[in-house]
């Protein structure tokens, strides 16, 4: 699943589409990896995975990431993220 994050913002959660990427925003800043492991955990509990069941693949250092699911379908994930926008924007 292609990323874009926005460390660093007031209110995380699920923003919605950026082309064929989700974008994401975390309280954490980009500094020793904490931003990454928000968004770990953001997904995780968005998408009601274990945290072990994701891995980040590249973008360790940018916003733009990849990260690994397993045990979840494509067009799971896109359901349940698109939900979670939903309640974001409530």
């Amino acid at each position: 699943m292609r990323l874009r994050v926005v460390p660093g913002a007031a209110k995380p959660g699920v923003v919605g589409r950026h082309g064929d990427a989700w974008k994401l925003r975390v309280r954490e800043a980009p500094d020793r990896g904490r931003a990454n492991d928000a968004v770990l955990d953001l997904l995780a509990g968005t998408l009601v995975v274990p945290r072990r069941d994701l891995r980040l693949v590249s973008g360790h250092g940018a916003r733009d990431k990849v990260v690994e699911l397993a045990g979840i379908t494509t067009e799971e994930i896109n359901r349940r993220l698109a939900a979670a926008e939903q309640e974001g924007t409530r």
